[in-house]
């Protein structure tokens, strides 16, 4: 696309027959202009460990809540949710499958000096799984909390570690009532509706007429 000081002229000709002003500067697209994005991890059941299920866009938490309760919870069954902002969530790097990033971790050469606080730890235990929360363990910081986490939690194999501040997870996981959904969703699936039962009753109607 070229423009003189009048209009623009655009390899495609419908646009250069609308004769669009041509503009002495374009504004330049600000960065970080779209919705921030948030992590979404879901409970399926009572007593499971809640488990990653995608990310949502959202102008807040509490947008972002509502969007992965829309999202992830409408077909599968769950009892809560916890939400977390993407830049939030330290990730380690990955390694190899049947091996435990534990193992490549170097002890820190300096003892954080930031408060104590608990630290949510997510284990990827294969690639093209989904992360799992592991434990909760108390650090000064992401690298000591990693470092805890492998005395207390190390299962191998750990392909990858997220970690995040406890303080920066949205939490629902009292309000039971607004779970309360189809648990089974057994409408989302063919053989629930016995199709071939309700054929062969009809055949058989048919004939005891």
């Amino acid at each position: 696309m070229s423009q003189d000081t009048e209009h623009i002229h655009s390899l495609d000709p419908r646009v250069t027959r609308l004769h669009i002003e041509a503009e002495a500067e374009q504004e330049q697209k600000p960065q970080l202009d779209q919705l921030e994005t948030y992590e979404v991890f879901h409970q399926q059941k009572e007593g499971k460990a809640f488990s990653y299920v995608g990310p949502v866009h959202g102008a807040n938490e509490e947008i972002a809540f509502l969007f992965g309760k829309e999202q992830y919870s409408r077909r599968a069954a769950c009892t809560g949710m916890w939400i977390v902002k993407t830049q939030r969530v330290f990730v380690t790097p990955y390694v190899d499958d049947n091996t435990s990033f534990y193992d490549t971790l170097q002890e820190l050469a300096v003892t954080p000096e930031e408060t104590e606080q608990t630290y949510e730890i997510f284990h990827l235990k294969k690639r093209g799984k989904a992360h799992v929360h592991a434990g909760t363990v108390t650090a000064r910081s992401y690298e000591q909390a990693l470092q805890v986490a492998k005395q207390t939690l190390n299962t191998p194999p750990v392909v990858n570690v997220w970690v995040v501040a406890s303080q920066d997870v949205l939490r629902e996981e009292q309000e039971k009532d607004i779970w309360l959904t189809t648990p089974e969703k057994k409408y989302r699936e063919a053989t629930a509706y016995r199709v071939q039962d309700k054929i062969d009753r009809f055949k058989a109607e048919r004939q005891a007429q």
